[in-house]
């Protein structure tokens, strides 16, 4: 019987969820007039409209007419019914279902989280601008020198900068009109924030929209990297992916890296990952435990059907977003990712960050709730006990001491004994 180390894995945490802070928001909120500039000197209509949503707010405002502007994914219609897929072989043996031995280890009693979905998006209806209300903003526009027009404050807002962030529409598209015949569509401000990427932070879906019509970059980033896929993914805002989508742009870079490394899709497991977190210390009971984030769930969605690719890893440490939803304990996001359809979840499964699949963060998570569910899960997708990580470890290794890691160890030691009587070149 080979002995164990008292000590086991602990995983560094994942690149913080991020929201806008003090100091990267430049506009107060005002019950009175919504969301107005810190200086209004550049904007002589900056307290005509009330706001449509806070820089970095999480839920769009009420005043936005969803409809069918946009119409879901066939895949993402409606929520799936069908029954999931056919338990996994391991190790590639057709007369050895996961589900025959699996089966074998009775699971702990508690309920798990409810299960994410395939949601059906709202539509996010664009209003046409009113001509009239469009141009009473062009004239109290047109009258302005250049050099008043294009002029940036001390933190490099713009006129336009401004609008978008206030949701002020009809004179943000004014602006933007001649902004675009001077070449400025895409000025930025002192965090590298163009007009489109404050629209989006400010979850202004509309001004996005027209910003894109216009012509503004929709792959620029600010210099953090952060393109408007990778603002609406962190924030929650899948009214803003639903724009971009709806825009038909060939361009759009869905795999665009941060600085971080990360790509949208990333930043959106990411916000999910943190909404769990924050649900589990506001209730630590598992059994009433409910993922129920759904603006998050619609921007993976999005992002997946817009083409983001579930296996990309991240530059620093190799992680997929199965690595990350593992990491984190986060049982209903893993199971989602793996029972994507047509993927080849064993391959999935297996893959290393940093020489770690899945299962070896799985086998890290001491004192976790879910970390026997989420082993039975990797395993009946695939999941191969008997790989080892850098430091030559099987993911039985790395369970923790005492009662805990006894129950789950009968899991992966059956399952490395399954796959040595296959290969007996696999050494335990």
């Amino acid at each position: 019987m080979p002995t164990y180390p008292a000590s086991f894995a602990t995983w560094p945490p994942a690149v913080p969820h991020r929201s806008a802070s003090a100091s990267e928001c430049q506009y107060r909120y005002s019950s009175a007039g919504g969301y107005v500039a810190a200086s209004t000197s550049l904007c002589p209509a900056a307290l005509s409209y009330p706001g449509l949503g806070g820089y970095g707010s999480t839920h769009p405002d009420t005043e936005l007419d969803y409809g069918a502007m946009l119409s879901p994914p066939a895949e993402f219609a409606t929520p799936s019914t069908s029954p999931g897929p056919a338990p996994h072989s391991l190790y590639g043996g057709s007369q050895i279902p996961a589900s025959s031995w699996l089966e074998q280890f009775p699971g702990p009693s508690y309920s798990l989280p409810a299960p994410m979905c395939i949601l059906n998006p709202p539509g996010l209806l664009v209003t046409e601008l009113d001509p009239a209300q469009l141009e009473q903003a062009r004239t109290e526009i047109r009258n302005m020198d250049v050099a008043q027009l294009l002029n940036q404050d001390g933190d490099g807002d713009t006129m336009l900068h401004l609008y978008a962030a206030m949701g002020l529409r009809y004179h943000a598209y004014a602006v933007a009109e001649h902004y675009q015949e001077l070449g400025q569509l895409d000025v930025k401000e002192h965090k590298g924030k163009t007009p489109l990427l404050v629209a989006t932070a400010a979850n202004q879906a509309e001004i996005v929209h027209d910003l894109l019509v216009l012509g503004a970059d929709v792959n620029a980033a600010d210099q953090k990297g952060q393109t408007a896929l990778h603002l609406a993914a962190t924030y929650g805002f899948p009214n803003v992916i639903q724009v971009i989508f709806a825009s038909g742009l060939n361009t759009v870079n869905v795999e665009a890296r941060n600085f971080e490394g990360l790509t949208p899709l990333h930043c959106a497991v990411i916000s999910q990952n943190s909404t769990f977190r924050k649900q589990s210390v506001l209730c630590p009971v598992p059994e009433l435990m409910q993922i129920s984030n759904q603006e998050n769930q619609y921007c993976i969605q999005l992002l997946l059907h817009l083409g983001a690719i579930y296996t990309s890893q991240d530059i620093k440490s190799n992680k997929t977003v199965l690595h990350f939803a593992v990491q984190e304990g986060n049982y209903a996001l893993a199971k989602f990712f793996l029972e994507l359809p047509n993927v080849d979840s064993r391959t999935f499964v297996n893959m290393k960050a940093h020489g770690n699949t899945a299962l070896h963060m799985a086998a890290g998570l001491s004192g976790h709730p879910y970390q026997e569910n989420i082993i039975r899960l990797l395993l009946s997708h695939g999941a191969d006990p008997t790989i080892r990580n850098l430091e030559n470890d099987q993911a039985v290794h790395l369970l923790p001491p005492g009662k805990a890691g006894e129950q789950i160890k009968p899991l992966l030691k059956r399952g490395r004994a399954m796959s040595s009587s296959q290969n007996p070149s696999v050494s335990l």
